[in-house]
């Protein structure tokens, strides 16, 4: 089963697929240490990165397990970040959701905007029952997004994560249906 990625809009924002002319915004962002300060993963470093992400987000579509969507501003077509929910799993009623933007984009409430308009449409087009997300626990303000969107902190996964030689926790938030209905 496929699931077309959506495009949707907010009062700021456009949130669509992601296209080949992305590529060089989407690298910049990925390449950013201090954005991926508190990532999973390390700062790309080549381009075939780019590439990987593209086919990444094909495969959730083909596959139905989630979407990615570019999040640009309305009022200058600027590239600011993305969005992902992937790991639907229509058995579990289940998902998870993430998000990354470029520092300029910080502090501006697009990250809550355009998760919130994810969500809404996961929770409208799929049997949700519930939607997980994990943060650094160093990532505050990541956690305060979360939390402005109706998630609960449901527990720490100690030492979760170690990237260059970092070692970190995460964070384990959860949102239910019945808590984003209200």
């Amino acid at each position: 089963m496929t699931l077309p990625t959506p495009t949707l809009e907010t009062e700021r924002l456009r949130l669509r697929p992601f296209a080949d002319a992305d590529a060089d915004v989407l690298f910049a962002l990925n390449s950013d240490a201090e954005v991926l300060r508190y990532w999973d993963s390390p700062p790309w470093t080549d381009r075939t990165s780019v590439e990987r992400f593209m086919v990444g987000c094909r495969r959730m579509e083909e596959e139905g397990t989630g979407a990615r969507v570019a999040i640009e501003r309305k009022s200058d077509q600027a590239f600011v970040g993305w969005c992902t929910f992937n790991s639907w799993n229509p058995d579990f009623k289940s998902a998870s959701l993430g998000y990354c933007f470029t520092q300029a984009a910080w502090g501006h409430g697009y990250a809550t905007e355009s998760a919130r308009a994810v969500l809404a449409w996961a929770f409208d087009a799929l049997d949700l029952n519930r939607v997980q997300s994990e943060t650094d626990t160093r990532n505050l303000a990541s956690a305060r997004v979360l939390e402005k969107l109706g998630f609960e902190r449901e527990g720490t996964l100690r030492e979760d994560c170690i990237v260059n030689g970092d070692v970190s926790d995460s964070w384990v938030y959860g949102l239910l249906r019945r808590d984003w209905e209200r």
